[in-house]
């Protein structure tokens, strides 16, 4: 099942999904599980191995963004701006579908998320395709994303995946931005690998807040969850205070995200698991999922995290936090 990423084991892959069969394959910012988006039973079996619904869109990958005409309609001067300035990225542009694409990829709906990732393996596989790739985070529905090829296999062996093809450890370790170019506005549906400065800077005006239910990826209240409960705080005094209470209540703690850099130093107490740091905000960004899934593994209770700054990468981290720390369904 484990494939390294060779031309050999990419033209594999490539048949595999013209046969209507699903792929794991890594992007920057996370693995995604494969299939043809104009295949609507291909597509169904990714909702079926992730326990997806199947009104939750999927983004369809493409391998150009000259490829952006052929599968959206009324393509406007603003997502030409964003395709031009951030693809391949990590940038998710939401636009009306064009009719090829298959139904079960957007959920129903009219739109489409589209993007280039900018990986070499993810490239050289969709090249290998006449049709754009739906791939969604190779996990479990509502689970930790996976960012290296043994995160998915912990997730999905066993299932009717074909193959992963492993590139490594993902650059960025989460997902894309989302953006939507339907309405009046330009909507942030998702905060993610591109900073929402970066485009608001590009569209010269700011990107509107999103209303009404969610409709794209990762909008939902909880997401991104490990097993263990997750607590949030904001400084890393408050994480030493709230641990040493938690541990006097006789619960186990693991702790992430306390003296990365441009953060104070603060005394962990000795009971408390402190998983790696994190560093800078990329750092944190990067390495996020990956610690999610030690706190799991330590066998703790409660994870403690410190929120970043609310700016640049620091919005997607904290946006995914959040969603790990929500009420789980």
């Amino acid at each position: 099942m484990l494939c390294t990423a060779g031309p050999s084991a990419l033209d594999s892959a490539a048949a595999a999904l013209r046969e209507g069969r699903l792929v794991a394959f890594p992007t920057e910012t996370v693995y995604g599980l494969g299939a043809d988006a104009t295949n609507a039973e291909a597509v169904a079996r990714i909702f079926a191995v992730k326990g997806r619904p199947t009104g939750h869109p999927l983004i369809a990958h493409l391998a150009d963004a000259s490829e952006l005409d052929r599968w959206a309609l009324d393509v406007g001067e603003d997502a030409r701006r964003l395709a031009d300035a951030f693809w391949p990225g990590p940038l998710t542009l939401v636009l009306r579908r064009a009719p090829q694409l298959s139904p079960a990829t957007t959920g129903g709906r009219d739109t489409v998320g589209l993007r280039v990732p900018d990986h070499p393996v993810a490239r050289a596989l969709l090249e290998r395709c006449a049709f754009p790739v739906a791939a969604p985070s190779a996990n479990r529905f509502g689970r930790v994303s996976p960012t290296t090829a043994a995160d998915v296999l912990a997730e999905l062996g066993g299932t009717e995946v074909a193959c992963v093809l492993d590139g490594g450890a993902c650059r960025i370790g989460v997902e894309s931005t989302i953006v939507e170019l339907v309405g009046e506005a330009p909507t942030l549906l998702r905060p993610g690998g591109v900073p929402a400065e970066a485009i608001e800077a590009v569209l010269g005006r700011p990107l509107a807040a999103p209303t009404g239910p969610a409709r794209a990826s990762g909008m939902l209240a909880s997401h991104y969850a490990p097993t263990v409960a997750v607590e949030l705080v904001d400084t890393a005094d408050a994480l030493g205070v709230r641990a040493r209470a938690l541990l006097a209540q006789g619960r186990r703690v693991a702790v992430l995200g306390a003296g990365g850099a441009g953060e104070p130093a603060v005394t962990v107490p000795a009971d408390a698991v402190r998983l790696g740091d994190v560093g800078d905000t990329e750092g944190y960004a990067r390495l996020l999922y990956r610690r999610l899934r030690e706190a799991d593994d330590s066998g703790v209770d409660v994870l403690l995290a410190v929120l970043p700054a609310p700016s640049g990468l620091g919005r997607a981290v904290r946006d995914r936090l959040h969603k790990a720390a929500a009420p789980r369904p």
